[in-house]
């Protein structure tokens, strides 16, 4: 299902790339508004994985067998002095605030950001919501709440894209990085949307995730072989972020091609080299549960923040002194998520 082409969001993307090929001269200007936002349903998760910040900030040990329709109990759990972690779930009242202002000349609606998106139990009525705006939708989840009934709703909604997290073939490869998390779970849940899809005649496409780690690596073809047999239309292999990589990390592949990262004539490992010059900061936001404003999703603790949406419209925002400022350091690279980033 695409976005709906009105004249107001085909002319702000002509704008937006006019301004990024601007911007790569050395002219940064901004005379258009986000293509895409990304909204954050939830800033909690079930799972502990550990290159996550949620996982970071979150010092309940078992949260994970919190029962998942229960969100007051997520909400409680919430470390109090986590820079991480915001208000737990995002308001129907700032998420039709956000639509509001973008269903005029965004095209796309992300919903997921640093917590788990299933857990807020408004998600189906969010999407519904930006379908009907004629929005591009998405969703990425590692799908332990996905219940038949769950499918059924999110596919009825006009959801465009769900990407489902599975990161290996066994419980063993799957649980060394979704810590708490049940590989059959994920499975259920690619056989129930692909059955609600079926039965109602939905166009969602079913997307299988996995991050290319050394705990699965030898399960990549296996996986690509079968990825259709568990319900996906499609599969993606994705490379791993990863912290305190300098010295080799556990989770990194044995074939560097398949890494963010590789080693030096030191015997130290760096990021590898990428093309400077950020279409996505120039495209569009992150906007979390509390209504900040975020240039991009590897702004994890709000470093960069634009202001607020309960102050100041998105398009004003985006536009301001700090975004400004952000985008001209961006182009050199000089933000350390910048520096982290792998566009």
């Amino acid at each position: 299902m695409s976005a709906v082409l009105t004249k107001s969001r085909v002319s702000n993307a002509i704008r937006c790339y006019w301004n990024y090929a601007l911007s790569r001269m050395g002219l940064v200007r901004i005379s258009h508004a986000p293509l895409f936002v990304s909204v954050e349903p939830a800033a909690v998760c079930q799972l502990k994985c550990p290159e996550c910040p949620v996982a970071f900030g979150n010092k309940v040990a078992k949260v994970h067998t919190t029962p998942l329709n229960e969100q007051a109990t997520y909400a409680s759990a919430l470390p109090k002095n986590s820079k991480f972690l915001r208000t737990p779930f995002m308001s129907m009242e700032v998420f039709r605030r956000v639509l509001g202002e973008v269903k005029e000349y965004a095209h796309t609606m992300q919903f997921y950001f640093q917590g788990e998106p299933l857990l807020n139990k408004d998600l189906a009525t969010m999407i519904a919501e930006a379908h009907e705006a004629g929005l591009y939708t998405i969703v990425s989840t590692n799908a332990q709440a996905m219940t038949e009934e769950m499918a059924e709703a999110l596919v009825q909604a006009g959801l465009s894209r769900i990407i489902v997290s599975m990161d290996g073939l066994t419980q063993a490869t799957y649980g060394a990085y979704r810590i708490g998390g049940n590989i059959e779970k994920a499975k259920a849940a690619l056989r129930y949307l692909r059955k609600a899809k079926e039965q109602c005649g939905g166009k969602t496409t079913i997307e299988l995730q996995c991050l290319r780690l050394k705990t699965n690596e030898h399960e990549w073809k296996e996986l690509k072989r079968q990825y259709k047999a568990f319900g996906a239309d499609c599969l993606s292999l994705k490379t791993a972020q990863l912290y305190d990589y300098e010295n080799g990390h556990a989770l990194m592949p044995s074939d560097t091609r398949y890494s963010r990262y590789e080693q030096g004539a030191d015997g130290s490992y760096h990021r590898k080299k990428r093309a400077r010059g950020c279409l996505r900061v120039w495209s569009g936001v992150v906007v979390t549960t509390t209504g900040e404003v975020l240039p991009c999703c590897y702004d994890k603790s709000q470093a960069y923040s634009y202001g607020n949406i309960q102050d100041t419209p998105i398009a004003e925002l985006f536009k301001n002194a700090k975004a400004l400022a952000f985008r001209r350091a961006a182009m050199s690279e000089q933000p350390k998520i910048c520096q982290e980033c792998w566009r």
